[in-house]
């Protein structure tokens, strides 16, 4: 189980690293992230740190995509992980 709290730390740091750099690349006029890739950050765990991120800094906040998806993730992944957890002990 420890292993997998530091998977998800550091995907959560990926998740705000990655999302400061397209809002970063988005101000500039360079190259972006693609949205998909985005939310394949999101599923592999980093939903929390990049639903914050994006708030904080006013970044796809009028994507439905992203305001919606991005909880909805984080909530399953909630629910499977005390499933799994229950399961295991």
């Amino acid at each position: 189980m420890r292993y997998f709290y530091i998977y998800l730390v550091v995907i959560n740091i990926i998740a705000v690293i990655v999302t400061v750099h397209d809002k970063s690349a988005a101000q500039r006029g360079a190259w972006r992230v693609k949205e998909r890739t985005l939310m394949l950050i999101s599923a592999l765990g980093g939903a929390p740190a990049m639903y914050l991120t994006m708030l904080t800094i006013h970044h796809k906040t009028r994507k439905p995509l992203f305001m919606i998806g991005i909880p909805v993730i984080f909530i399953i992944e909630l629910i499977l992980f005390f499933a799994v957890k229950h399961l295991w002990l």
